[in-house]
């Protein structure tokens, strides 16, 4: 299987370096698919829906190999931005990434957006879902937004420490206004220096 090559823009000191490949984090209901597809507008990049090329009709999964060689080739394209947590496999998108933007949203606005998402989808396959995995909801998947910052968090900022160690930015943006003002200033805020949010 092929190493995915580091980037190798990548400096400490990060100033004047527009990002070109930003990866985009957090709990399910945090609105990453909306963010991704309008960062991407605004900054004229690809978007990589993950859960798109993760998941199979019926919601099944790709076998764990598989999946990291699917993000192989896809994260080496030149410029894009990626929509998906599965950390397990964050490490291949850091290694590659000159920005993460890391939607740290508090626990109740994530179960908002997803009892909102799945009210206005129920049924239907939604934007960043392949065709065949129609719009869902159960007890399961609740309880895991529910425990998001207590299981889930804690491992995402541990796969960040080291990136950001090397020099990688990490935004983390706390709120939907938060979220909002960065994308309308977006072309700014990653062509500045590391650092832009408090992560």
């Amino acid at each position: 299987m092929a190493e995915v090559a580091p980037n190798p823009a990548r400096s400490g000191g990060g100033g004047g370096l527009r990002a070109r490949r930003i990866a985009v984090l957090g709990c399910s209901g945090a609105g990453k698919t909306r963010f991704a597809r309008l960062l991407g507008e605004r900054l004229g990049l690809p978007v990589l829906q993950l859960d798109a090329h993760f998941l199979r009709p019926g919601w099944g999964e790709t076998p764990p190999g598989e999946w990291a060689a699917i993000q192989e080739r896809l994260l080496a394209g030149e410029a894009w931005i990626a929509d998906g947590n599965y950390v397990n496999t964050l490490h291949l998108r850091t290694a590659r990434a000159d920005a993460v933007i890391h939607l740290d949203l508090p626990r109740r606005t994530c179960l908002r957006g997803v009892l909102g998402r799945w009210w206005r989808h129920r049924g239907r396959t939604r934007e960043g879902l392949p065709e065949g995995c129609p719009e869902r909801l159960d007890g399961e998947f609740l309880l895991w937004v529910w425990r998001f910052r207590r299981d889930t968090r804690p491992r995402v900022l541990a796969a960040l420490a080291p990136f950001e160690a090397g020099g990688g930015r990490v935004v983390t943006l706390r709120s939907r206004a938060e979220a909002d003002r960065f994308l309308a200033g977006a072309d700014r805020s990653l062509a500045g220096a590391a650092g832009t949010a408090a992560g």
